[in-house]
């Protein structure tokens, strides 16, 4: 079904979150929409835990169908929201809120057990698509990334130099060619969020990467998404750093527990989650 037919039935209020600064006579247009998706995860196995991978394998081979030994978690509860093209918005709550399995549920990686996610165009979820391998140099990377991506060889050769100078891994040497196992994990993750930004995307999912790294990189990923917008994407950022939000965003959905506790602009919606976790 098509992504505009399903804009009424997501919810009324999300079109009060469209984007601000367009010109009246734009038309908003939906790239993500979420109409009360539930997401729930079955963990196999009995509650000690016991036993290798192969041992729990074994066990569920041998379970009878309709036997016990299976946990639900429900992750997402009823969630239902509508995204908008040219927007940046904060994905935030505690631990365990469900935040990176939405966004998992957008990218088409988890099924939904009821609901549906629309979307216009192929969602890309950072770090799963620029999927890097540690035995090949960052420069192979970045191929390997880019190809991943849907970029073709020659977009990849044009943009190679500039992925490897944004994510500054040869600051304090010549890394990129060097296998990635070499790397810190930040060196790693500003690598992946480069090559993802490299591309241009209908709707990008970035999970934490503004807290990797230094407060020159954080600055130069916040001015990448700030042109991704522009370029008529979609931005979700799920961060703990409630400035990242602040500094990036404009509309922020605060999940909790699994449910869409709140949908607004970022400095109301952070400023009753700040009273909530008392920070």
């Amino acid at each position: 079904m098509a992504v505009a037919e399903q804009t009424e039935k997501a919810g009324q209020s999300a079109v009060e979150q469209a984007p601000q600064d367009r010109a009246p006579q734009e038309p908003w247009v939906p790239t993500v929409i979420a109409e009360d998706l539930h997401i729930v995860y079955r963990v196999y196995g009995g509650a000690k835990g016991k036993g290798s991978a192969t041992a729990a394998l074994n066990r569920i081979v041998r379970r009878k169908p309709g036997g016990g030994g299976i946990r639900e978690v429900h992750a997402v509860k009823g969630v239902s929201f509508t995204a908008y093209r040219g927007q940046a918005i904060g994905l935030i709550g505690t631990n365990g809120s469900g935040k990176s399995t939405l966004l998992r549920a957008i990218a088409g990686l988890l099924p939904a057990e009821s609901g549906h996610v629309y979307s216009h165009g192929q969602p890309s979820l950072l770090g799963v698509n620029a999927a890097l391998m540690n035995d090949l140099t960052g420069e192979r990377n970045v191929v390997l990334g880019g190809l991943a991506m849907g970029m073709t060889r020659e977009e990849i050769d044009e943009r190679a130099e500039k992925i490897i100078e944004f994510s500054g891994i040869n600051e304090k040497g010549d890394f990129s060619t060097l296998p990635m196992r070499t790397y810190s994990s930040g060196m790693a993750a500003r690598l992946r969020f480069s090559i993802a930004a490299a591309k241009d995307h209908d709707v990008l999912m970035i999970d934490e990467a503004l807290a990797t790294g230094d407060k020159k990189f954080q600055k130069r990923s916040e001015a990448r998404i700030r042109e991704l917008r522009k370029e008529a994407g979609t931005v979700f950022l799920v961060s703990h750093n409630n400035k990242s939000i602040r500094d990036t965003c404009e509309r922020v959905l605060w999940l909790e527990r699994g449910e869409l506790r709140m949908d607004g602009p970022t400095e109301e919606v952070l400023k009753e989650y700040e009273k909530f976790t008392g920070k």
